[in-house]
């Protein structure tokens, strides 16, 4: 058994900091089909404060976001372009509005399960190399919508794998052109060399 991570983790009041600390935890479901884990391989940083990508910007609450004001280690997912789950951790403590979007992950457990889901070999990239791609490979949607992540349905494991900052690929995130300046901000970390990450 490896140790889940704790609420103090998920508090951490640095979000861009934070979104660096979770490449190598691992993001475990156990839903209906069965236990699929994966190693985080790709993060974006979201800051409600400042931030003009993130949906809470400036401090917005309304029913989608809420959850994002609320303590950090809870998952925030929401449908893009009416198609794609994407899973987001929100972090920092109640009121602060930071979430975290998983975009990439390396399938460790569950493979077949996995497959299935994406109809694809664990073998191609682009089994979970996107965020909507992650969120279906571990089975993740919208009605896990406030899911405790210190819970048995979904949770993230330390396995005592860190990345160097050298070890990471650092640059702005994806598909935000509307956040005028915050667009440019280098949010985006990748682990360099991993199989899947996006381009």
């Amino acid at each position: 058994m490896y140790p889940k991570l704790n609420r103090e983790f998920y508090r951490n009041p640095n979000v861009v900091e934070l979104a660096q600390h979770l490449l190598g935890k691992f993001v475990c479901t156990q839903f209906e089909e069965g236990l699929t884990v994966g190693m985080i391989t790709e993060t974006e940083a979201y800051c409600g404060a400042t931030d003009k990508a993130c949906h809470a910007y400036p401090n917005k609450r309304t029913k989608r976001t809420e959850i994002i004001f609320g303590d950090g280690g809870f998952a925030y997912i929401y449908l893009c372009y009416g198609l794609h789950h994407m899973f987001n951790i929100v972090t920092n403590v109640t009121d602060a509005a930071d979430a975290i979007l998983i975009r990439g992950i390396a399938p460790v457990k569950g493979i077949e399960i996995i497959e299935s889901r994406r109809n694809m070999s664990v073998n191609r990239k682009q089994i979970s190399s996107g965020p909507g791609t992650v969120a279906q490979a571990l089975g993740i949607r919208t009605n896990h919508y406030g899911t405790d992540l210190l819970g048995d349905t979904i949770w993230l494991e330390d396995r005592g794998i860190q990345f160097t900052k050298d070890q990471l690929l650092i640059g702005p995130r994806v598909g935000i052109d509307y956040a005028e300046e915050d667009a440019l901000l280098p949010w985006r970390f990748r682990v360099k060399g991993n199989k899947y990450i996006g381009k």
